[in-house]
């Protein structure tokens, strides 16, 4: 009987082996006002194997999505997309004005210094599907950059 639940631990341990080592830093989401209903998240994801990002969820949103922003005809879009590739060790930056988590039907409202919590699903080049829990903090509506009118004191 041990020796059946020694291996079934070691198999455990191949298995979770086997999965793409995926690390995110710099997770935060833009504070919004009281009656605001929607916001970006922003953060790197590195993943050591080629992967994709699926999906994201967050308890603070009703409802999460992959989106990017691109310029057409000279006029911002914003759009949903299915799933967003992770070539292996690069960076791939969420950053406003790009690719970004959006966080919609907002449950309260997002105040600096709070934190959010969001699960994004990755898929390995395997096919296996593994979660990452990440902690983005939330940052001021504006900027310090955008705050500074220039203002010498």
């Amino acid at each position: 009987m041990k020796k059946a639940i020694v291996t079934a631990l070691g198999l455990a341990v191949l298995s979770l082996s086997a999965l793409a080592d995926v690390s995110v830093k710099d997770a935060w989401a833009r504070g919004t006002t009281p009656a605001q209903k929607a916001t970006g998240a922003f953060m790197e994801i590195t993943s050591s194997e080629p992967a994709v990002l699926l999906s994201a969820a967050s308890p603070v949103a009703g409802v999460v999505e992959l989106h990017t922003m691109s310029m057409e005809g000279g006029v911002m879009k914003m759009r949903a997309i299915p799933k967003l590739d992770l070539p292996a060790g690069k960076g791939v930056k969420l950053a406003p004005g790009g690719n970004h988590v959006m966080l919609m039907e907002l449950k309260q409202q997002l105040k600096k210094g709070d934190v959010v919590p969001i699960t994004l699903k990755v898929e390995g080049k395997d096919k296996k599907v593994q979660t990452v829990e990440i902690k983005a903090e939330v940052r001021d509506l504006a900027t310090p950059a955008t705050m500074d009118h220039g203002h010498k004191h």
